[in-house]
């Protein structure tokens, strides 16, 4: 497998070089970022379109997922209708023409446009029609549309006929899904994403089964899909390089993940060589075969070749002596590990990186939307990116994850990441920003941290419109109920007040006559 040059990670992975000293890391850096530095925000499109079913889309694995039971999911919640941005698509972008952003970052739904997974079975024109509807109208807007091919959605007709990603064929189905996207709608995308974590969408969907396809087969499943995945994104790079780099020219990357792992004693080689170990696990996975060809020497040292590309062995030994002393991040954000990763820029060669997800969710039902905490979040994790780039590491771009609060897979609806509240009991799920959409956007057009007292007033200010949009929030069930009364009510009064007129007239017509 040739190497694969260009590459998009995910939130959790640690963005930077060395960093100069602890005293620099433990304070506030003010300045701003390289000029062209891309700002924007993302989402996915099962957890935010609905219309699960709606003009000719096909069932997800996720479809089937949410409606095959209880327990699954919390709450038994279901992405029928998610945010239904299905039908809002101008509302939305009209959202990020408020924020500000450079780019939006959003996937495609393979079973809206290939209902049966795949290509020369069926396409769906209408599916092809509303992204490409997405694609003009972020354009009109001087917003960069970043596309994630696939984000979690497999189509449930090839889990069922091949077992989805356990199945080598996967390679196959997915290049023709992307050479479709690409023809569709590569004049106008620049920026492809094909897989968004895949080692989360391995672990928890081939081994522990807490998401869809809700497989367990520990130790085996994992690395037998992994291994077809990093095929299948192989395949669509070199398909792009040969046949529409050279008219569309456009870059493909994949987003990864990787949790931060350090040794307890730095000066003990046991715990040197188990953090790193526990890093090739994580990132050089999916990463090593991209750029070298191959998978990590010490996963086919210690659990063998065969278990890595087909899955024959289980491995019990993945994190062994790898103790995690991850730095401490606020109360129920995800996260992202605000520390160095030489090995990124030494083993890869210093590829452009752009942070496709960080964010923080809100972990308890409520409808505040002065998350002060989530603005203290976006503060700290976004200045240690940029005391990264100062340390010349080559981020080009940054992602707030996310635009709405959505459907948070085996979480429902119950962890809030979004800029945007989205109250979902109300059949139109209206969007309210929060204090962090005032503050991130603040970020946006600064570019950065320009000076203390700049950067305390967003903070202020942020806080002062949050107070007045919460006011506006407890009223909006009252207001709803005006518009009811509005909408039907009155109509339906005064509708009743001509019709009692008009039998009164006709009694008194009649009498007279």
């Amino acid at each position: 497998m040739k190497p694969v040059r260009v590459v998009t990670l995910w939130w959790m992975l640690l963005l930077g070089a060395a960093r100069k000293g602890a005293a620099q890391e433990s304070t506030f850096y003010y300045g701003t970022f390289p000029a062209g530095f891309s700002w924007g925000v993302g989402s996915s499109a099962y957890q935010t379109e609905g219309a699960w079913d709606q003009d000719g889309k096909g069932p997800s694995i996720w479809d089937a997922f949410t409606h095959s039971g209880t327990g699954k999911v919390l709450g038994d919640d279901t992405a029928d209708v998610a945010c239904d941005s299905y039908y809002k698509v101008q509302e939305d972008v009209m959202l990020l023409r408020e924020l500000n952003v450079s780019h939006y970052r959003f996937s495609l739904s393979w079973p809206r446009l290939l209902p049966t997974g795949i290509r020369a079975e069926q396409v769906n024109e209408k599916g092809i029609r509303f992204y490409s509807e997405l694609i003009d109208a972020l354009l009109r807007s001087d917003i960069t549309p970043i596309v994630t091919l696939h984000h979690w959605d497999l189509p449930q007709l090839l889990q069922v006929k091949y077992g989805g990603w356990q199945n080598a064929s996967m390679a196959t189905y997915f290049r023709d899904y992307a050479d479709l996207c690409f023809a569709v709608f590569g004049d106008r995308v620049k920026h492809w994403i094909t897989f968004s974590d895949p080692r989360a969408m391995v672990e928890k969907g081939y081994e522990t089964g807490l998401h869809a396809p809700g497989l367990r087969l520990p130790g085996t499943g994992l690395y037998k899909a992994a291994h077809h995945i990093i095929k299948a994104h192989a395949h669509v790079w070199h398909s792009y390089n040969d046949t529409w780099r050279g008219r569309q020219r456009g870059l493909v990357g994949i987003s990864l993940n990787c949790d931060w792992g350090e040794p307890v004693d730095v000066s003990d080689p046991k715990d040197v060589e188990a953090a790193e170990r526990y890093l090739q696990f994580c990132l050089g996975w999916f990463a090593n075969p991209i750029y070298a060809g191959d998978y990590p020497q010490v996963m086919k040292d210690r659990i063998g070749r065969k278990s890595v590309e087909q899955g024959l062995e289980a491995s019990s030994c993945r994190r062994s002596h790898c103790r995690d002393t991850s730095v401490p991040v606020p109360t129920g954000s995800q996260q992202l590990r605000a520390r160095c990763v030489p090995p990124f820029q030494t083993q890869y060669g210093d590829p452009p990186i752009y942070v496709t997800e960080n964010g923080a969710p809100q972990r308890v039902p409520c409808s505040q939307l002065c998350d002060e905490w989530r603005i203290h979040y976006l503060k700290g994790y976004i200045n240690e990116m940029l005391k990264a780039v100062k340390d010349g590491a080559n981020i080009r771009g940054y992602t707030a994850w996310s635009l709405l609060d959505k459907f948070e897979w085996d979480k429902g609806y119950s962890d809030r990441y979004g800029l945007y509240y989205v109250r979902f009991i109300d059949r139109n799920r209206p969007r309210h920003p929060k204090a962090s959409m005032r503050y991130y956007k603040k970020i946006i057009a600064a570019n950065g941290f320009p000076s203390p007292r700049e950067v305390d007033r967003w903070h202020r200010e942020a806080l002062d419109m949050c107070s007045i949009d919460n006011q506006m929030l407890a009223a909006e069930p009252l207001l709803s109920h005006m518009q009811l009364v509005t909408e039907i009510v009155v109509p339906t009064v005064c509708a009743l007040c001509v019709l009692i007129a008009a039998v009164l007239l006709l009694l008194l017509l009649s009498r007279r006559s």
